[in-house]
């Protein structure tokens, strides 16, 4: 039996103005989106509050879960305040640097961090407002450092500030985003993205901060971030690739090939992926996306990635609804192609566990056998493992765990079902298995779990069941 084709690489659609409301919301999800971002770096917190609560709605009405995603702005680096709100910059002018949140004089520049200003040394580049100035440090002295500009510009009040492969001693999380994810988790977000992750440690002060538990996924947007890359994916729950800030503090011919890299770190991980980022920027405007922007969103999805991702526009475009609509078409698209002309699959890191070897073999067994794969799993992780050898067959999860099912949205194809009841052995597993496929009218399917089932390494059985 040859089970009809569904789409595995999730979409995620970023929540704003143009997709305010229960009904909107309801739309989008028709239209393809698996799970909304809630933009913390804009809005209020009355406003996240109404979009959540319209988002439950939303998943409510469309009988499936839902996954909400609460990304941080993390410690956002801007210079201070120029006389008269801008600095003209020449080529034969030198700037001066300081620790400061103001000046009144034309030729220093603010930066009210200290510990970056400290941070810098001869040679460093600044660059400033998305790339559109840079500044090239030429001394050192005392506590403030001179740089001289690449080329002539404006220098804007308040414009962000990056130091391509420079760490800087900040906090990886500022009292803001500390309060912005507390009241986050406090209304049932499923997860909390990390910005401007640096470092492995910045993972375990997160966890400090917000549990132990709480599923984390680090936005990879730092050159320095790739230093420690396998160290970050391992202490992650997921990851995402931040193209936006990345693709400003590195030259852009290695933009795609840091994406490259980090797709294949977290697949071997078994960490789902998103790529993010100018997916399909020009929709946020016109109609229809360029051929570039398809052959992008077709790139993630040959590499493999969990998910994709609509930013500003899904938030703040003209055509919300035609965005998703279009990228669900592109990748099933893809997607087809791909299962014609398989690639090489991704070489697990880790060190192979029973869990491991039982998803491989069942993953193989519904593959042969043309049906598909049911998982009953309670914390997600036996889906997750299912899902990173990336099977040609429907993965289905069924779990007693609402928030389970709902962090399930993000995994690559995987389709989440509640089971209410516990299940006291073996053969209550398979009873509501055997149930829920009966429902769908599947008659073969290969179920893999284990029993006792809430631990992270519990899967051991592999079973095909054939109902007449």
């Amino acid at each position: 039996m040859t089970t009809s084709f569904r789409r595995r690489t999730k979409i995620l659609a970023t929540l704003g103005p143009a997709s305010d409301g229960a009904l909107k919301m309801e739309e989008l999800l028709r239209a393809g989106v698996d799970l909304f971002r809630l933009n913390f770096s804009h809005g209020s917190h009355a406003e996240h509050a109404a979009r959540i609560l319209a988002a439950r709605e939303a998943e409510a009405a469309s009988g499936r879960p839902v996954a909400l995603l609460a990304d941080l702005q993390g410690p956002k680096l801007r210079v201070g305040d120029l006389p008269n709100g801008q600095c003209e910059v020449r080529m034969s002018s030198e700037l001066r640097l300081r620790a400061a949140a103001s000046s009144n004089e034309p030729d220093v520049i603010p930066i009210p961090h200290p510990e970056l200003v400290a941070s810098l040394q001869l040679g460093d580049r600044l660059l400033i407002d998305d790339g559109k100035m840079m500044l090239h440090i030429v001394k050192v002295d005392g506590a403030d450092r001179i740089a001289r500009p690449v080329a002539p510009g404006r220098i804007m009040s308040r414009k962000g500030i990056a130091v391509p492969n420079r760490p800087i001693p900040i906090p990886a999380l500022t009292e803001k985003d500390i309060a912005d994810g507390k009241f986050a988790l406090a209304h049932g977000v499923d997860y909390i993205a990390l910005s401007f992750v640096q470092r492995a440690a910045d993972l375990t002060l997160a966890r400090g901060i917000f549990g132990a538990h709480v599923p984390l996924i680090s936005k990879i947007e730092k050159p320095a971030a790739l230093d420690e890359l396998e160290e970050i994916v391992a202490l992650s729950d997921a990851v995402m690739v931040a193209r936006g800030d990345l693709g400003v503090e590195l030259s852009p011919e290695q933009v795609p090939i840091a994406q490259r890299r980090i797709v294949r770190v977290a697949r071997a991980n078994s960490k789902p992926v998103i790529v993010a980022t100018h997916m399909l920027e020009s929709m946020v405007e016109a109609l229809v996306p360029t051929r570039a922007e398809a052959n992008d969103v077709a790139t993630a999805v040959y590499q493999g990635a969990d998910a994709v991702m609509l930013s500003a526009e899904s938030a703040v475009g003209r055509h919300p609804t035609a965005a998703v609509a279009i990228m669900d078409r592109i990748i099933r698209a893809i997607e087809a192609d791909r299962d014609a002309n398989p690639s090489f699959p991704v070489t697990p890191v880790a060190e192979t566990s029973t869990a491991d070897a039982c998803a491989r073999a069942a993953s193989k067994l519904a593959d042969d056998l043309d049906c598909p794969l049911v998982v009953f799993t309670r914390s997600g992780s036996s889906a997750q493992r299912v899902s990173a050898t990336r099977p040609k067959q429907p993965i289905h999860a069924l779990t007693p765990s609402i928030p389970t099912a709902r962090k399930l949205s993000l995994v690559w194809g995987v389709s989440a079902d509640i089971e209410p009841e516990e299940p006291r052995s073996f053969d209550d597993i398979l009873d509501a298995v055997t149930r829920h496929e009966a429902a769908n009218h599947i008659k073969r399917f290969v179920i893999t779990a284990g029993y006792p089932y809430a631990s992270d390494n519990s899967t051991d059985t592999i079973k095909v069941v054939e109902r007449k």
